[in-house]
C-alpha cells in the first residue's frame, strides 16, 4: 500500500509539473515562420511569412494555427525575367486593406544582392472558402540593381500620411532603409519620385558602407538595419527595423528597435533623441539564453491590444526560425515596450 501510494504522489506531482509548463516552454509547439505580418478578417488572423510561394497560416485564437494554401501556386513570370536566380522563394511580405481590397507587397531577391524587386498582389477576401478569393499578381512595384543603386528592394511596408499620401518602407543594408512615395492606386511609384534614406546603422553619412563580416555576403556590407515596419499610434508614427544578423541560428544576434516622428516621413528619433538616420534607435527586444535574434516585426492593433509579431531562432530546438507574439504596452510618454507572451 505504501509502494502504490508512493507512486501516486509521483504521479500528482508529474502532473503537477505538467500542468504548469505552457507553450513558451515546448518549442515543438510553435510554427515556423520567418518575416511574419498578420491581419485579420471576420474573427480569423492571418498570417503571411517568407516561403516558397508566400506562406500563409490562419488562426483563430492566435495559439493554435493552420497552414493554407501559398499565395502563389505558380512562379509570375516577371520574376524569373527580373531575376534570372529566383525559384519562387519569397521574401517577407506586407499585407493591408485598402479600398476594398487586400493588398500583399513582397520580395524576390538574388541572395546577398541587391538585384531585387518588391510586387504587388491584390484579393477581395482572405478566406480561401469564398467564391470571390482569387490573388491578383500586379507585377513588380520597385527595383533594384547592383551598382546602381546603394539600396535593396526588399522588406516592403505600406504606410499612409495624415492626408492620405501612401508611402512605401523598405530596405535592408547597403546605405540603410528607404522610403518612397507610391502612386494612388498603390502599384507603383509616383511620378519623379526616388528613394529617401530614413535610417541606417552608420553614426556618419558621409562614410562610404562598412564592410561585411563575418561569412556574411561582401555586396551587402556591414550596414545591419532591415525590415522597417511604420505603425500609427495617437500623435506618433513609430518607425520598428531590426538590425545585426538573422538567419544564422544559434549565432543569430538579431534585435528589434525603434524610434518615433509626427511626420511619417521623419525624421525618426529614439528615446534619447538620437536620430535613426545616423545609428540611432531605442532596443525594444533581443535574443536571450532562449531565443538567439529576434526581430523582423510587424505591429497589429486588434480593438484594445497592440499585438508584436515576430520571428526568433529557438536555443532548444537547433536555433530554429519560430512564431513569436506580444502584446506591447505604452507609457505615459506613448514609447512601447514588450508586455505579454501570447504565443
Amino acid at each position: 500500500m505504501k509502494r502504490n501510494r508512493t507512486i501516486l504522489s509521483v504521479v500528482c506531482l508529474l502532473f503537477l509539473f505538467l500542468s504548469q509548463i505552457n507553450a513558451e516552454d515546448i518549442p515543438q509547439n510553435r510554427i515556423g515562420v520567418h518575416d511574419p505580418v498578420m491581419i485579420k478578417q471576420d474573427g480569423t488572423y492571418y498570417l503571411f511569412t517568407t516561403g516558397r510561394g508566400v506562406s500563409v497560416w490562419s488562426s483563430v485564437d492566435l495559439v493554435s494555427w493552420n497552414r493554407e494554401k501559398s499565395v502563389f501556386s505558380e512562379v509570375p513570370k516577371w520574376t524569373q525575367d527580373s531575376i534570372s536566380t529566383f525559384r519562387g522563394h519569397f521574401w517577407a511580405p506586407d499585407i493591408s486593406y485598402h479600398n476594398g481590397e487586400y493588398h500583399l507587397y513582397y520580395s524576390v531577391s538574388a541572395f546577398g544582392k541587391n538585384t531585387s524587386c518588391m510586387g504587388l498582389a491584390t484579393n477581395k477576401t482572405l478566406n480561401p472558402k469564398d467564391p470571390e478569393f482569387n490573388w491578383v499578381d500586379h507585377g513588380a512595384v520597385i527595383c533594384s540593381t547592383p551598382n546602381v543603386d546603394n539600396w535593396n528592394a526588399i522588406d516592403p511596408n505600406l504606410i499612409f500620411s495624415e492626408n492620405g499620401t501612401p508611402f512605401l518602407f523598405y530596405g535592408s543594408f547597403w546605405d540603410g532603409l528607404q522610403y518612397v512615395r507610391l502612386s494612388d492606386d498603390l502599384k507603383s511609384l509616383y511620378p519623379g519620385e526616388r528613394p529617401v534614406t530614413i535610417a541606417s546603422s552608420k553614426k556618419d553619412r558621409r562614410k562610404e558602407n562598412p564592410p561585411s563580416i563575418d561569412n556574411n555576403p561582401v555586396d551587402a556590407g556591414g550596414n545591419a538595419i532591415e525590415a522597417p515596419f511604420v505603425f500609427k499610434k495617437g500623435n506618433y508614427y513609430y518607425l520598428f527595423a531590426s538590425i545585426d544578423y538573422c538567419c544564422k541560428g544559434i549565432e543569430s544576434t538579431y534585435k528589434m528597435i525603434y524610434g518615433r516622428s509626427e511626420n511619417v516621413e521623419g525624421p525618426y528619433y529614439d528615446k534619447d533623441g538620437k536620430d535613426m538616420l545616423f545609428g540611432g534607435g531605442t532596443i525594444l527586444m533581443e535574443g536571450d539564453e532562449n531565443w538567439h535574434g529576434v526581430g523582423h516585426n510587424a505591429v497589429v492593433n486588434d480593438f484594445d491590444k497592440d499585438y508584436l509579431i515576430f520571428h526568433g531562432y529557438d536555443a532548444l530546438d537547433e536555433g530554429r526560425s519560430k512564431l513569436r507574439i506580444f502584446t506591447l504596452k505604452w507609457d505615459k510618454e506613448l514609447w512601447p515596450t514588450v508586455d505579454e507572451a501570447i504565443y
